[in-house]
């Protein structure tokens, strides 16, 4: 990762699913899960105090805790600290199957940032985090990105984490915070996939000009390119997807499938075709979701593909190198 000296496996371990996201996940699920990323080489893991409001940092410490802290990078995200919620409420609102007896408060203040992370070393059981990422920061305020930033820039120089950067889904910012030397990463969801490149100018170019790296992630668009042909009613981007995405997720298809592959190894192997590209982080509740993946994974994707895809104007020429 850039200057940092970290190393990242090129599968990541996303692990919002430890946190209950959309349904519940077993104790035994996500300990297996965390084991068979292990057994399969994976030692990127990251989480976030959103995910599950908390209980995705409960689960990931527990399982990591089986092994040597040196051979693991972590990352955690800071922007939303967790609190007693005033009402309480059965469920928790954003997503996750969990009681929602805490809520999340926007903070990407210097204090902020601080408390959360020492909340999510406690729950994480560890000394210390490899990576902070600010959390979704445009979803607060245009300046919350730049404000977390010289706080986590602080505990990168005090030498509490080892890179810092920002976690989002909207990119306009990042070229500007990769050109003033604020980000050593940025974690980029759903804007550099075989449906949507707007990232590649955004942030992989401004990352790889910088010396940055990026981990892409939602590489499936919520699911529209996670299975060889997309169903008529699959998501993309959290919401139902078109029958125009559709249409052209199935013309991926086609094209995948000529040279031998599918479209989700396409999907997983299509961003580190970028040299800013450091690893794809991909969701994993269980072993079985971790052996699909990294099976998905090793399969072989021709470099004719790629050349391919160019031609029918699908992906950007820019994004193979």
């Amino acid at each position: 990762m850039g200057s940092t000296g970290l190393r990242a496996t090129e599968i990541g371990f996303g692990a919002a699913s430890l946190g209950n996201l959309y349904r519940r996940t077993g104790e035994d699920e996500a300990a297996n899960a965390v084991a068979r990323a292990w057994q399969r080489g994976i030692r990127y893991f990251d989480t976030a105090p959103h995910y599950g409001l908390g209980l995705s940092e409960l689960r990931l410490g527990r399982a990591l805790a089986a092994y040597p802290r040196d051979e693991f990078v972590v990352s955690t995200k800071v922007g939303r600290l967790l609190e007693p919620n005033p009402r309480p409420t059965a469920l928790d609102t954003d997503g996750f199957i969990v009681p929602g007896d805490v809520h999340r408060v926007w903070d990407f203040s210097r204090d902020g940032v601080r408390r959360s992370l020492d909340a999510s070393l406690e729950r994480l059981g560890l000394d210390h985090v490899d990576i902070v990422y600010a959390h979704d920061p445009d979803q607060f305020r245009e300046s919350a990105a730049r404000d977390a930033l010289d706080a986590l820039g602080e505990l990168r120089a005090d030498g509490v984490v080892r890179a810092i950067g920002v976690g989002t889904n909207v990119t306009h910012q990042l070229a500007g915070l990769f050109a003033d030397g604020l980000l050593d990463v940025a974690m980029v969801a759903g804007r550099y996939t075989l449906m949507d490149q707007s990232a590649l100018a955004t942030a992989l170019e401004p990352a790889r000009r910088a010396g940055g790296s990026i981990i892409a992630v939602a590489v499936f668009n919520s699911g529209l390119l996670s299975t060889p042909r997309p169903a008529p009613e699959a998501k993309y981007d959290y919401g139902r997807a078109s029958p125009e995405l559709v249409a052209r997720a199935n013309r991926l298809a086609d094209i995948c499938e000529s040279h031998g592959t599918s479209l989700p190894a396409a999907a997983i192997a299509f961003p580190l075709q970028h040299p800013a590209v450091t690893s794809v982080a991909l969701g994993m509740r269980n072993a079985a979701q971790v052996d699909s993946n990294l099976d998905r994974f090793a399969s072989p994707v021709p470099q004719a593909l790629w050349t391919e895809l160019v031609d029918a104007g699908l992906v950007s020429p820019e994004s193979i190198t």
